[in-house]
């Protein structure tokens, strides 16, 4: 896309361009349905005056959102260009990178093109990527680091992404199998007042793992890599006194281990594995008196080498746009009231 002359001057003190859409390229592709997608463009930039007339637009306005409106359209038409449909939270993610980018808050160079067509892994007619520049970061610091912490709210992507990056490994060969643990922190790890089988007192703290394998792989080949132990899902208490080799392991709802568990976990590292640990520190369900070690592990190895800590935010919610309002609402209210998650630090419900 490119920036044309017009025959047409903007008012004094604003700046006018002009891109003209490939003829390859639907307009529909770039407006979005019914316009969608040129609405959200509209809505961030209210003080700019936009205009579409057959495969050309025109913004005018002043010249830091003319600019801004420019880059977007670019990065817009480099997606498109890898057959990869833009999508309005992809408008609106790629506006708030290049904000990000233009008053100094981002500290890297990543592009919002770069960031929305990195794939991980297609599985079942979907691709799973990255959809923010945090989640890029973490992607890319699992693949170059053997230790790596996913830290932030739900709905960051720490756990889908990092089991994205395992499935990936498998089948690249870059591992033989997939360890997914976490701690079954509500039983205390003593799951025998719980009715039924072994299987069926744990398998409520790992579902969630299971739902996301179900995403990256065909589910009738799930069972039979599970009865064979190239994927393993057990409770953080199954880890103790192992040594595990040539595997991608991921610790899942790690802010509920204790420190004890943490050093545990991590000790277990053998040769040509790597380790993901994924938590948030906000949501904390260790019984009174019992500090979180995702909480303490921060302290203890935050600068050691091939150790790295990826931290989201509420800005990297992938979920219902509702989560990431909830997300700060809750910080809000307890930076304004002294409290965590609503609750005082020193009430019954202390956390950690």
């Amino acid at each position: 896309m490119t920036q044309t002359p017009t025959g047409h001057s903007p008012a004094q003190g604003q700046a006018r361009a002009q891109f003209t859409v490939p003829a390859q390229h639907p307009m529909v592709s770039v407006l979005g349905s019914g316009d969608s997608l040129l609405r959200v463009i509209e809505k961030a930039f209210p003080a700019a005056d936009i205009h579409v007339r057959g495969n050309e637009i025109s913004a005018t306005g002043a010249a830091a959102d003319v600019a801004l409106v420019q880059r977007l359209f670019d990065e817009m038409m480099l997606v498109l260009r890898t057959g990869q449909p833009m999508t309005e939270d992809a408008v609106e993610r790629s506006i708030a990178m290049l904000r990000a980018s233009e008053n100094g808050t981002s500290d890297g160079q990543e592009t919002p093109a770069e960031v929305l067509t990195q794939n991980i892994l297609s599985s079942r007619g979907r691709t799973i990527r990255p959809k923010t520049l945090n989640q890029k970061r973490y992607v890319d610091a699992i693949d170059k680091h053997t230790i790596v912490f996913g830290i932030g709210p739900a709905g960051t992507g720490k756990t889908y992404l990092a089991m994205a990056k395992a499935v990936q490994a498998l089948q690249s060969k870059q591992v033989n199998r997939i360890i997914l643990t976490r701690p079954a922190v509500e039983a205390g790890e003593r799951l025998g007042f719980l009715p039924g089988t072994l299987y069926e007192k744990i398998d409520p703290y790992l579902r969630p793992l299971y739902d996301a394998l179900h995403d990256m792989l065909d589910p009738d080949s799930i069972p039979r890599l599970m009865a064979a132990g190239t994927i393993e899902v057990a409770p953080l208490a199954y880890m103790r006194g192992r040594t595990l080799n040539d595997a991608f392991i991921i610790l899942d709802e790690a802010q509920n281990t204790s420190p004890e568990q943490m050093k545990m976990f991590l000790t277990r590292l053998g040769f040509d594995s790597k380790i993901v640990i994924t938590g948030d520190v906000t949501q904390v369900d260790l019984p009174n008196g019992t500090k979180s070690g995702l909480r303490q592990v921060q302290d203890i190895l935050e600068g050691l080498d091939d150790v790295h800590f990826s931290r989201l935010s509420s800005q990297d919610v992938v979920r219902h746009k509702l989560v990431g309002r909830i997300v700060d609402a809750y910080e809000k209210y307890d930076s304004e009231n002294g409290t965590e998650n609503g609750t005082h630090k020193g009430g019954r419900n202390k956390r950690k």
